[in-house]
């Protein structure tokens, strides 16, 4: 069973089912008026904790930062929707205990163990853990949504921290393959061709004119030569191609949410006014 000093140190530890279920985490703590008893505890379960469901304390352990009862998680979803802004009357208080199996309730002379239908009982309320009643902290105000820390409240926001990350943005890369072009050039070639030229007799010559009989058959030949393109093909280094690196700097535009609490104070008197008035943070 909690105690009611234990109870004061309940908020925000996590609540456990049977078969080690987490359920959730603590949000409030409620205690029977006449018997000052922790009764039930609220939490928040489903995605972000966009629900929250009473649990029976009765036979609830405390160990650590763990507190444990013997319900399923399944049962815990599945418990009446009730409104945790007011307090717990006797009808909603016995709808719950017969959601979870729980015997009995409160009634004006304390915990009856015993199974009853009636609502005689006196309304539960919630524990305001922390400085609660007679505000142990000694400090002028106190934290009515959880565990007093001092006289102050905190306003928080978020502030964009811009920095840069290093990724992979792509790739590139060299390639060499092997094209085939057509190309023409003109050579200068060299042809023999055969010429006839005659000259007359004379005396210088008339000897050479009879050499030979008077009248014969004879045949007399040249060789032409001519010159014909060659074409060889060689291989020779024309340029080195490197792959490299450089760095570009540019600015880009980063666009972000961020979230800040505003405090919203009622009932204040500002100095030199008498009259309270409302002032937003």
């Amino acid at each position: 069973m909690i105690t009611m000093d234990q109870a004061r140190t309940l908020s925000g530890k996590t609540l456990m089912g049977s078969g080690g279920d987490k359920l959730g985490k603590i949000d409030t703590l409620y205690a029977d008026r006449d018997g000052g008893e922790p009764t039930f505890a609220t939490v928040q379960t489903g995605l972000f904790g966009s629900k929250t469901h009473f649990v029976p304390l009765n036979d609830a352990t405390l160990s650590g930062d763990t507190v444990t009862v013997p319900y399923t998680k399944d049962l815990v979803s599945s418990a009446p929707n009730i409104d945790t802004d007011a307090e717990l009357e006797p009808a909603e208080e016995e709808r719950l205990y017969s959601h979870y199996g729980v015997g009995g309730g409160y009634s004006s002379t304390g915990y009856d163990s015993t199974t009853t239908t009636t609502t005689t009982g006196t309304a539960t309320q919630g524990i305001a853990t922390g400085a609660a009643a007679g505000n142990q902290h000694g400090t002028v105000g106190h934290d009515t949504s959880g565990p007093t820390t001092d006289d102050a409240m905190t306003r928080s926001e978020e502030r964009l921290k811009v920095g840069t990350q290093q990724t992979e943005a792509g790739r590139a890369r060299l390639r060499k393959f092997i094209v085939s072009e057509q190309q023409n050039v003109t050579v200068p070639v060299t042809t023999e061709r055969a010429t006839i030229t005659t000259e007359a007799i004379t005396d210088a010559n008339v000897g050479n004119a009879y050499d030979g009989p008077a009248l014969s058959e004879e045949e007399h030949e040249v060789v032409l030569h001519s010159e014909k393109p060659v074409v060889e093909k060689e291989t020779v280094p024309v340029e080195r191609v490197r792959l490299g690196t450089e760095q570009v700097t540019e600015n880009v535009q980063v666009s972000e949410t961020v979230r800040k609490e505003q405090i919203e104070a009622e009932g204040v008197y500002p100095e030199g006014d008498a009259r309270g008035k409302n002032v937003n943070r």
